[in-house]
């Protein structure tokens, strides 16, 4: 059996700097699996205002890589813990796709890896509407015969970690207080999720924090700041749970806080991630294919 392809889905966004850390991203979890890179070059910069087409965005993530985009299962193994099926000279292809903005889709990448078995890594910190409706509906377009979904990438606490740290490099110090700032989310699910992710971190910096949204969802990121302005904190702090750069993280800057954390980005934790929730969901595949 082929390695499965690994597909990578994230949300899309107009900011060439988040198309290039998507594309890091992307690249950074092809090494970690001996795989060829996925070729994001050239171009990367001209993504931005790109449409959902096999143009611009699309061209530029769909013909980079050999092929592989990965979407979840559950349950996370560690990096040392081999795939059924997959060995040294049988590395996986790793593509991209994304939901909105930019294309490729994830369904135009799963027919274009047809013949292999894939596994879509949804890379989403809480599991909305896009991982709820988008992504199994591109999955049923596309009509691939062997595809596995892993859950979305947050909350874990890996991504915790990564933001006490995106905190520190901020200037953030015990006794600051400290914002957590997500996208938002119409969906119930998703702002309980933010809700989790939101008590990792505190967990992670042993001290209180307060959830707070950019776009959808109540209370809005100004509103809190200004609530811990009120309540004493002579330092406030912006933790952004945000996986890339766009307009959202942009809005952060004007919220009135001391700092703004990096959005999450590409990090060594945060690419073992992404490679467990493959790595477990293609062992399952391999399971099916031999029984």
């Amino acid at each position: 059996m082929s390695s499965p392809a690994l597909v990578l889905v994230a949300h899309g966004t107009r900011s060439a700097r988040g198309v290039e850390m998507i594309a890091a991203l992307a690249e950074a979890v092809a090494r970690e699996l001996g795989a060829d890179s996925p070729g994001f070059g050239s171009g990367t910069a001209d993504l931005a205002g790109a449409s959902h087409s096999e143009t611009g965005a699309g061209a530029a993530f769909g013909a980079a890589s050999a092929s592989l985009l990965a979407v979840g299962a559950s349950g996370v193994v560690s990096g040392a813990e081999a795939v059924t099926g997959i060995g040294a000279a049988d590395v996986p292809r790793v593509r991209t796709a994304f939901v909105d903005v930019l294309g490729p889709s994830p369904a135009e990448v799963l027919r274009d890896v047809e013949g292999v078995p894939a596994v879509v890594v949804p890379a989403f910190l809480a599991s909305g509407y896009h991982v709820y409706q988008d992504v199994p509906r591109e999955v049923a377009a596309s009509a691939h015969a062997a595809v596995a979904v892993t859950r979305a990438m947050g909350p874990d606490p890996a991504l915790a970690a990564v933001m006490r740290m995106r905190l520190r490099a901020a200037g953030w110090r015990p006794g600051d207080a400290v914002v957590f700032a997500a996208a938002g989310s119409s969906d119930a699910r998703a702002l309980k999720d933010v809700r989790r992710a939101a008590g990792l971190l505190a967990e992670q910096i042993a001290a209180p924090v307060r959830p707070a949204y950019i776009a959808t969802g109540e209370p809005r990121v100004p509103e809190v700041v200004a609530q811990a302005r009120a309540a004493g904190a002579r330092r406030v702090f912006i933790a952004s749970y945000l996986l890339a750069h766009g307009l959202f993280h942009e809005r952060l800057h004007s919220a009135g806080a001391d700092g703004v954390a990096e959005p999450i980005g590409v990090h060594p934790a945060i690419v073992r991630l992404l490679v467990d929730r493959y790595r477990t969901a293609a062992d399952t595949l391999a399971a099916v294919h031999v029984a």
